[in-house]
C-alpha cells in the first residue's frame, strides 16, 4: 500500500511507519485517518479499497495545490 501513495504523491507525500501491535494498520492523511484496519473488520485492504485510498491521498494532494495557488 506505501508503494501506491508514493506512486501517487511522489515527492508530495510524507509516509512514515510504525510498528503497531496486534496487526495495527492505520492510515493518516494531514492527521485525518482514512483507513484503520481494526474499523474494517480486521481485513487487510483490498485492490479497490487501496484505489479508493490512493484517490483521497490525491484529492488531498490537489487541494493542497490549490490552496497554495491562492
Amino acid at each position: 500500500m506505501v508503494n501506491e501513495f508514493v506512486a501517487e504523491g511522489g515527492k508530495d507525500v510524507s509516509i512514515e511507519i510504525k510498528p503497531g501491535v496486534g496487526g495495527v494498520l492505520q492510515v493518516f492523511v494531514d492527521g485525518d485517518k482514512i483507513y484503520d484496519k481494526a474499523e474494517e473488520g480486521g481485513q487487510t485492504p483490498h485492490l479497490n479499497r487501496v484505489k479508493e485510498l490512493r484517490a483521497i491521498v490525491r484529492s488531498r494532494l490537489d487541494s493542497l495545490a490549490v490552496a497554495a495557488d491562492d
